[in-house]
């Protein structure tokens, strides 16, 4: 524990440091983070010993940010851009997954070692992409929901992607699930989550939330998201899906703002290690003595991966603008990528030396992929000043309509009234006799239960969302 303690002492000290010069230079937080991780770990100086345990707690982060990603998403969100999940995810993976597998075959891998390559450079990091967007306040936008679309197909692609892996390497046989059992896993998972969003957890978080314990409230966040996590985990699914899904259903109660208060700052601190984490496994010796190869690879890359997310996104619908903006967002390898590489190692698909190839393209294309995301609009004008079709530069107003129309309006000119007692019910019926509208901050959920059947405007709990 001493160890543990020491470690993140340094790691989050130096962290501060670091963040601070990215912030007077201009640089992104994730940039930052990712340097702390080549300085603190095993080949930068070496300064931590328990790597494992900061390892734990970074995979403690990605679960946490999904979730809160879920929390400010929904069910109904969700539904409204199915098609976007499932036909835009699925047409990003199958085109990036062919193009790099006729690449790898000229270069002379055997056919399943090219499949397996073509997995790995079709996910994009869920973790990094998000995180930025989320900062940068377009989680909303057109290119973000798509962004989102694709990146939640290909969390859920990574499990059949693992099961191909002993077959691609020609040792499928026993102990292998049955694609059926899988397709029921992800059923069950889908009927829990309806029925924990319809019935379960918003009676639960309204009997906690009558007892005005906050500390309640937050272990109570905790264990709904952790259990969803290791439920989604034990059924052979990822962490991240899971917490996801806890998300979802949290925000289809009124709780949702409230558990975001709570939740974001321990999403921020291990989300952060997450980072750190992955800046760790870089080998900068490495990197110095194959400038050039790992250069040239990681832009053929991220220029290819840009440009099929573009194509997918267009073929939805989408003006070029957005097209250009999910592509620059997408253009990395996922962290999940790690995770298919090393299970691909245990069944001898690509040889030990191509690790460390893989591992510094990786992270130089999760590096660049915040100054990728800032740039993104800039190419995006400069593309839509060209002589292009009208369709390809305003795209399909259904597709358009449909994914924008998940804006949420914004109020103005309206009164916050903080706390229903005598005073606000008072102002309340003076602002609904003068036609002002309003909203309403209470804080006991048995009193917002009492008055919404009194037709009132907006009655909420701090966790509702605005209207």
């Amino acid at each position: 524990m001493e160890t543990l303690l020491k470690d993140l002492l340094l790691i989050f000290g130096l962290a501060a440091g670091v963040l601070l010069l990215c912030y007077r230079l201009n640089l992104a937080t994730t940039v930052g983070l990712l340097l702390t991780g080549v300085l603190v770990g095993p080949n930068g100086f070496g300064l931590i010993s328990a790597t494992h345990e900061v390892e734990i707690l970074a995979e403690i982060g990605v679960v946490l940010l999904l979730f809160t990603i879920g929390v400010e998403f929904s069910l109904q969100s969700l539904l409204r851009i199915k098609t976007y999940v499932i036909f835009g995810g699925a047409l990003q993976v199958l085109l990036t997954t062919l193009f790099s597998f006729s690449i790898s075959r000229q270069l002379g891998l055997p056919f399943g070692a090219a499949v397996f390559v073509g997995f790995l450079v079709s996910l994009s990091s869920t973790a990094i992409v998000l995180r930025v967007i989320q900062q940068r306040a377009e989680i909303e936008s057109p290119y973000g929901q798509t962004a989102l679309a694709i990146l939640i197909f290909q969390d859920i692609i990574v499990i059949p992607m693992m099961l191909l892996i002993p077959l691609l390497s020609g040792t499928a046989g026993r102990g292998q699930e049955p694609v059926a059992q899988l397709v029921l896993k992800a059923a069950l998972l889908i009927l829990l989550a309806l029925a924990g969003a319809k019935w379960i957890v918003p009676q639960a978080l309204y009997q906690i939330a009558r007892t005005r314990s906050r500390e309640l409230f937050m272990l109570s966040i905790l264990v709904i998201c952790f259990a969803a996590a290791f439920l989604t985990s034990k059924l052979g699914l990822s962490l991240a899906l899971g917490a996801f899904m806890a998300g979802l259903i949290i925000s289809e109660t009124e709780f949702s703002s409230e558990t975001l208060g709570n939740i974001i700052p321990f999403r921020d601190v291990f989300t952060s290690l997450f980072f750190i984490s992955i800046g760790m496994l870089l080998d900068i010796k490495f990197l110095v003595l194959h400038p050039g190869q790992v250069a040239l690879i990681a832009f053929v890359l991220m220029l290819s991966k840009s440009l099929i997310v573009c194509l997918v996104v267009l073929s939805m619908g989408f003006p070029i603008r957005t097209g250009i903006l999910t592509g620059l967002a997408l253009c990395q390898v996922g962290e999940f990528s790690f995770v298919l590489f090393l299970k691909g190692a245990q069944y001898g698909l690509l040889e030990a030396e191509f690790y460390q190839l893989f591992l510094t393209v990786s992270i130089i294309t999760m590096g660049v992929t915040p100054f990728g995301i800032a740039f993104a609009p800039r190419i995006a004008d400069l593309v839509s000043k060209w002589p292009l079709p009208r369709k390809l530069k305003l795209g399909f107003s259904e597709a358009t309509k449909a994914m924008t129309s998940r804006k949420r309006q914004k109020r103005k000119d309206h009164l916050v009234i903080v706390g229903f007692g005598l005073n606000g019910r008072n102002l309340a019926r003076a602002a609904k006799a003068a036609a002002i509208p309003y909203v309403i901050i209470e804080m006991n959920p048995r009193m917002v239960s009492r008055n919404r059947s009194l037709n009132r405007r907006t009655s909420k709990t701090p966790g509702s969302p605005s209207s």
